[in-house]
């Protein structure tokens, strides 16, 4: 049997939204099951999102510390935004979001995972790309009164402090855990980084023009 996520997609009787957000939504689908029946989903309609693991020369990763309200807790995460406009490139906004919050751009960038952040509840579909060749952005620092970001600390970590930290269960946020486990097995693999796919490769959840 090949271990690998394949695309289904059982008939769909009705579907309604309750809720339509600025950026999000929440969709209440009639499904017919494999028996049948009728159940409903409830889940939130995302456009998808970004993750950007920037990493030094040292082997050290930016992180950025920041409030989340819904979890009432202050989590260490990457750099990372929504894909806002229907059909966006993932790596052109990966490069705006590392530039925008950390103030950083990189000289060469590939896709280190691809994972849905939460498939039983929302489709949201998430790319981590890897950005090396690490530098200061142009021109001034990006600043939007009153968002979350204005309250981000910044730092660089090494890697083995934050894999020791994600299995502590000390850092929980789904796209740092998930970038540097993935990180910690592409460099531990044979072949390295080198075989990581290039940053235009497909992304079937999200699709995009390139």
């Amino acid at each position: 049997m090949e271990i690998k996520d394949t695309a289904e997609s059982w008939e769909t009787v009705s579907t309604r939204r309750p809720f339509q957000g600025a950026k999000t939504a929440v969709a209440s689908d009639e499904v017919r099951m494999p028996d049948g029946s009728v159940a409903r989903r409830d889940y939130q309609v995302h456009p998808g999102s970004v993750c950007v693991l920037a990493l030094d020369e040292a082997e050290r990763v930016l992180v950025l510390s920041q409030y989340r309200h819904p979890v009432g807790r202050r989590l260490w995460e990457l750099p990372a935004g929504m894909l806002d406009v229907v059909g966006e490139n993932p790596l052109h906004g990966a490069q705006r979001e590392l530039s925008e919050e950390a103030h950083v751009k990189a000289a060469d960038w590939r896709v280190l995972a691809d994972f849905y952040a939460s498939p039983g509840g929302s489709d949201e579909a998430i790319r981590i790309f890897l950005a090396r060749g690490v530098s200061e952005a142009d021109g001034e620092r990006y600043s939007e009164t009153g968002s979350e970001e204005a309250d981000m600390q910044l730092a660089w970590v090494p890697l083995p402090d934050l894999v020791r930290g994600v299995l502590a269960g000390e850092i929980g946020n789904p796209g740092l855990v998930t970038g540097v486990l993935a990180l910690s097995a592409a460099l531990a693999g044979e072949g390295g980084l080198e075989k990581l796919r290039p940053a235009d490769a497909p992304w079937p959840a999200r699709p995009y023009e390139a």
